[in-house]
């Protein structure tokens, strides 16, 4: 009976957002990719809502469900908890039912009465592919006119429910295919698998990257210190032979630059020049947890990057640590999940290079062991490796390891909840909060 309702009501999303979809015809953006949805999804928002009214998925609202309800309405934070994951099964149900009532309601009324002028001229989609399938699936409630593709990687997120990452590279090329001639398929020029997806579209392509031969490039990247603390990212985009300087503060790393490169070539295709674009991105705000830098206790600075993990962001994220000030470097790692097969090797791979960049280690979780013992292979002492299987164990130790001075990594798939510790050791400013 369960089951039935939750088909039910998905079946009814379905038809409501294809219905809304024909009513307001919005351009439609669709972002996918195993690396940096979200952070590219908000940069893209930003750039385009500049120019123009814009809605974009909230959270992490890309399937079945969370897709329709991104195009139905601009619902508030606290509704959206109310039917995510996060909120256990069974509890607040009289809420939860008025919650979908009020979106089916709603729903038709805007179809049926609502002005055009009232709906966003735009639509920024994130969609999800954990399974085989699930992209065409979201195709057939909303087909995109632009779609982003960021990286794949070689041991992508979820690939243990596909046949290998090339398997995860045919799912996510269904969103190009889908394309229509006029449409545009904007590329991450970086990935292999991603570039060799470019003859499934009949759309145009535009290519983002690092990479010379991109046709939107960012060059130029710096990790920005300020007074011997981090301070946020800089770097240069290019395109058509002009030059414009960004500045993102209060985060480091590729990702954004990258996430920023591509925000800038879908501005591009709706016909912005790179000087709008530069003080459009002024207003990008990664999402939380996305290598943000967050003040420590003892005077330490995090890099809280513990949304989510996969090889080619672990990788990204321990190269920050390279070069970077600091008396130590520390990096808390946990388990990346949903790889499958290639968990051990990928583990191990982490655990090379955490040897190489991090001076002390801690690791969280059964699979992060193998990041301990490629780290001890690497050459780190096994003194200053730690491994403890929950977040709850691990949170007061890395507390006492920590020195003054110290710059911690924390990162790790989400359902290892690695932001236990980060609350730990994170600098409050009781000053700040009020007692009654």
């Amino acid at each position: 009976m369960k089951q039935f309702l939750i088909n039910t009501l998905g079946g009814t999303l379905k038809l409501l957002a294809k219905a809304t979809i024909w009513r307001y015809r919005p351009a439609i953006v669709g972002v996918t990719g195993n690396v940096g949805k979200t952070s590219t999804k908000l940069a893209i928002a930003a750039v385009l809502s500049h120019e123009r009214k814009v809605r974009w998925s909230k959270g992490n609202l890309n399937n079945e469900l969370g897709l329709p309800l991104t195009i139905l309405g601009d619902w508030s934070e606290e509704e959206l908890r109310l039917v995510s994951r996060a909120q256990p099964a069974g509890e607040r149900r009289p809420e939860k039912i008025w919650f979908w009532v009020k979106v089916i309601f709603s729903s038709f009324f805007h179809i049926m009465h609502a002005r055009r002028n009232f709906y966003p001229e735009v639509l920024v989609l994130e969609y999800g592919a954990d399974h085989p399938g699930d992209i065409k699936k979201l195709i057939s409630i909303a087909r995109p006119n632009i779609t982003v593709l960021t990286a794949i990687g070689d041991v992508p997120v979820h690939v243990e429910f596909y046949d290998g990452p090339e398997a995860v590279a045919r799912e996510k090329s269904h969103l190009i295919e889908c394309l229509p001639t006029s449409g545009y398929a904007v590329l991450g020029y970086d990935d292999k698998r991603i570039m060799s997806l470019r003859d499934r579209t009949r759309g145009h392509i535009m290519t983002f990257g690092f990479d010379k031969g991109a046709d939107l490039r960012v060059s130029n990247f710096e990790n920005r210190i300020e007074d011997n603390h981090p301070a946020g990212i800089g770097y240069k985009l290019n395109y058509g032979g002009n030059v414009v300087p960004m500045v993102i503060n209060g985060v480091l790393g590729k990702a954004h630059a990258y996430a920023g490169a591509a925000a800038a070539a879908v501005g591009v295709v709706f016909g912005m020049n790179l000087v709008k674009i530069s003080e459009a991105l002024r207003e990008y705000h990664p999402a939380h947890s996305r290598m943000e830098i967050l003040p420590g206790v003892k005077n330490t600075w995090i890099l809280n990057d513990c949304y989510n993990a996969s090889l080619l962001a672990m990788e990204k994220a321990l190269e920050v640590l390279e070069n970077f000030p600091g008396k130590r470097k520390m990096a808390v790692l946990g388990d990346m999940l949903e790889i499958g097969t290639y968990a051990i090797e990928a583990h191990e791979k982490v655990g090379a290079l955490a040897g190489k960049y991090a001076d002390v280690l801690v690791t969280v979780g059964p699979h992060a062991k193998f990041i301990a013992e490629g780290a001890r292979k690497a050459g780190l002492n096994k003194r200053n490796i730690h491994s403890y299987d929950t977040a709850e164990e691990a949170a007061r130790p890395v507390q006492a390891l920590l020195k003054k001075g110290d710059l911690v990594l924390i990162k790790a798939s989400r359902a290892i909840g690695l932001d236990k510790v980060v609350e730990e050791i994170r600098y409050v400013d009781t000053s700040m909060v009020k007692v009654d």
